[in-house]
């Protein structure tokens, strides 16, 4: 079997985040969403990977590289728009030939891998088979619709839903679906449904399946679906001390500290999780936070939060929380003060915090 990975879309909900970088690179708990979505695949036994890249082509390429770091093939198909999920399925038929592959949303967060999924298509005579998994409003999703056990109907946020079972975006396909993607029409808003090569594949009588998720997903593209991402995945984490903690510090509960980091006078209470090279001094790092490498965070608390790279956290007198903070981002005090702090700031931002004397 082969991969399929979707790397090309702009991540506009993420603003200003991802101005300057590709959505899929986002870290959760310290690595990045793209990563978690290779590894699972690698962890199913993949080692021959597509990925469709878009506008972070460059990017991409730069941080994925030929794959050797997790000892796979990567192989890049670039896709000059996003016109939708079906045509990135039909460029890279070059690349996936009559092989079965799993294709997966590169922004996708899922709980437990894709192991059983694979091993189950893989033993079966499936022509497709859909991830869904059960969400509390269905009508803001895609929606599948069963009837003896096989997929009869997938329709998109329907008004009046038949069942609560929502697309995932994890995908597994034969040969066949080729036939689909170039047989169906683009949409009302010039795309390639995925949704609509699946109907195809129904209507012509093909074996359509679903495989019902039962742990949690996430799709990351907005702020605080990575924050709640970030939490999922910090909490399963395996704590271990690799950086340097003084003898005035306290750290509780799931805590990793990557090498390099140092933990001075500070309180460090988990899951959490503090990047290489970073430097917490005089500062309380609450639960269920990311701080990234090369970070200073001073004089400061921040919880429930995720702080890229490079970034300065100083002087800081009221908690930060519920907050996702950009690359090169500076925060320092200013001389007034709002009783509460709550922000996404993009990259290479400087905010002053505005303090009372």
């Amino acid at each position: 079997m082969k991969g399929l990975v979707l790397s090309g879309g702009k991540g506009t909900r993420l603003y200003p985040i991802t101005y300057t970088s590709a959505k899929q690179l986002v870290p959760v708990a310290n690595k990045p969403v793209l990563f978690r979505v290779i590894e699972a695949i690698i962890e199913a036994g993949i080692t021959d990977i597509g990925v469709v890249v878009g506008d972070t082509a460059e990017e991409i390429q730069a941080a994925v590289g030929d794959g050797s770091r997790w000892g796979v093939r990567i192989t890049y198909i670039p896709q000059e728009a996003p016109l939708g999920l079906a045509h990135a399925v039909k460029i890279s038929q070059h690349f996936l030939g009559d092989e079965r592959f799993v294709m997966f949303l590169g922004d996708n967060v899922i709980e437990g891998g894709i192991v059983s999924l694979v091993r189950q298509f893989q033993d079966s005579d499936y022509n497709c088979q859909i991830v869904l998994t059960r969400v509390p409003h269905p009508e803001q999703y895609g929606v599948a619709e069963l009837q003896d056990g096989r997929i009869v109907r997938l329709v998109e946020k329907p008004r009046q839903p038949k069942s609560n079972l929502a697309l995932v975006g994890i995908y597994m396909f034969d040969h066949h679906v080729f036939e689909a993607v170039n047989a169906i029409t683009p949409s009302w808003r010039g795309e390639l449904e995925i949704t609509d090569a699946i109907q195809y594949l129904v209507d012509k009588g093909y074996k359509v399946y679903p495989y019902i998720h039962e742990g949690w997903w996430i799709d990351t593209g907005a702020p605080g679906d990575m924050l709640d991402a970030n939490r999922l995945v910090l909490d399963e984490i395996t704590p271990r001390i690799e950086g340097y903690v003084d003898r005035d510090s306290h750290v509780s509960g799931k805590v990793t500290i990557q090498k390099g980091a140092e933990i001075i006078n500070s309180v460090i209470r988990g899951p959490a999780i503090i990047g290489q090279e970073t430097r917490i001094v005089n500062s309380y790092i609450g639960p269920f936070t990311s701080i990234y490498h090369h970070v200073l965070i001073e004089g400061s608390e921040i919880e429930h939060s995720i702080v890229l790279e490079y970034s300065r956290i100083v002087d800081i007198d009221q908690r930060i929380e519920d907050s996702l903070i950009g690359r090169n981002v500076e925060i320092t005090r200013s001389p007034l003060k709002p009783k509460a702090h709550k922000m996404t700031l993009g990259d290479n931002s400087k905010l002053g915090i505005v303090c009372n004397g």
